[in-house]
């Protein structure tokens, strides 16, 4: 209880010294309140970003393997020519894997061509995605329908004129109209009735949102495009089965890919096969060098804010030696005098690191209200921003709050 009554007279104690020197605190919470911005904001924006990417990779699924011609990520030495002369991935190539994988669940071959011009009636969509995938493409890819339904068996294999469309592009063609059972013109007039809606997804940095794409079955797609020009990147997506790693899956690929392009024993692969995984590593060293840097630039700003908060500490306790010694002399402890101006200086900080934080979450509130990007200030970043500014408190005051508990009563209240 002791303590605690010291702590609160301490804190007093701060907060009528700050009060008393306006101009004094505002210089002084200013590095701090820069400093903490700095920071936290980086980590914020860290933070949102790793978040758009982690949902992302989900989408693209953690236990799907892409079989293609280019790798996700390449080395320091990237031999390009040598991917440019690799064959494209085939429709005949991924029937040959679902026949022959015993550790998949299941097998789709997907081709996109961008810049379609879409129409219904006078409404035109000039940018949109068309993605033509053979049938179990449902099974790979993560989405819901908020209308109608998906290709039915039949209808793949026959290649029939029907389409599932964006929530983007549904909005742009039928202007709050059901889709369902309309029929819109793609690519040079074809023809393509739509049997279902794709539920909003928002936007993804891996560029895989199905708001701006109608999806075709791969039969009907033949009639539109040349399904083996490299332009459409043809893929061979292949999910694990229940209970099978993608390290298992991957070592099966290999082998049948392998055998399926006829490559000896010592030659080198002529295809990639590519995970979720991949990308997730390669952007968590990009977000760990983003928020090394953020450190750096916010910890000049917090050292320099330390330093103006020791200097102010220092100037703080030359003002009221008279009053500590009075203070001594009625018989206030060294200890009740140092937790005194080192309280002042950690309330110091911390309003410098709170006005930092109020800031971010005014700079989130509008980006979140004029853009389309989920920005959040968390839990933990707002303890973190909380905690450093009390460090800093504590660092910067307590050289000039020992200086002021050591001191001698009777000189201190001699001192003019």
């Amino acid at each position: 209880m002791l303590f605690v009554k010291l702590l609160v007279e301490s804190f007093l104690f701060a907060l009528h010294a700050l009060v008393v020197n306006k101009l004094r605190t505002f210089l002084s919470l200013l590095g701090i309140t820069i400093g903490i911005f700095a920071i936290i904001s980086v980590f914020t924006v860290v933070d949102a970003l790793e978040s758009n990417v982690r949902n992302s990779v989900e989408s693209l699924g953690a236990n799907v393997i892409y079989v293609e011609k280019w790798p996700w990520t390449f080395g320091p030495d990237y031999p390009w020519w040598k991917y440019m002369n690799r064959p494209i991935p085939s429709y005949a190539e991924m029937q040959d894997v679902k026949r022959r994988c015993e550790h998949a669940e299941a097998v789709a071959y997907t081709i996109s061509a961008n810049g379609i011009l879409m129409k219904y009636g006078n409404n035109n969509v000039e940018n949109g995605t068309i993605v033509m995938a053979s049938h179990e493409y449902d099974k790979i890819k993560a989405f819901e329908l908020s209308a109608g339904r998906y290709f039915s068996l039949a209808e793949s294999e026959a290649g029939y004129n029907l389409g599932i469309v964006g929530a983007n592009i549904a909005d742009q063609l039928f202007e709050g109209l059901d889709p369902v059972g309309k029929t819109i013109l793609v690519r040079r007039g074809t023809k393509v009735k739509i049997i279902g809606v794709f539920k909003r997804e928002g936007n993804s940095m891996m560029g895989n949102s199905s708001d701006d794409q109608v999806l075709l079955p791969i039969n009907f797609a033949r009639k539109l495009i040349n399904v083996r020009s490299d332009n459409f990147q043809p893929q061979i997506q292949v999910k694990a089965a229940a209970g099978v790693s993608n390290e298992e899956l991957i070592d099966e690929l290999r082998g049948i890919m392998r055998n399926i392009h006829r490559l000896h024993p010592r030659e080198e692969e002529d295809f990639a096969l590519n995970e979720a995984k991949m990308i997730s590593q390669q952007m968590e060293g990009l977000f760990q060098g983003i928020g090394f840097a953020g450190w750096i630039i916010g910890g000049f700003s917090i050292l320099v804010g330390g330093f103006g908060i020791a200097n102010i500490m220092f100037v703080s306790v030359k003002e009221r030696t008279n009053i500590i010694g009075i203070q001594k002399s009625l018989g206030a402890k060294n200890y009740f005098i140092l937790l005194q101006f080192l309280v002042e200086s950690i309330v110091l900080c911390m309003i410098g690191g709170s006005l930092g934080l109020a800031f971010i979450l005014l700079g989130t509130v509008l980006i979140n209200s004029f853009f389309d990007m989920h920005v959040y200030l968390t839990l933990s970043n707002t303890l973190l921003g909380l905690s450093v500014s009390a460090i800093i408190g504590i660092i910067a005051g307590f050289v000039p709050a020992w200086s002021a508990s050591r001191m001698d009563p009777v000189e201190a209240i001699r001192t003019k």
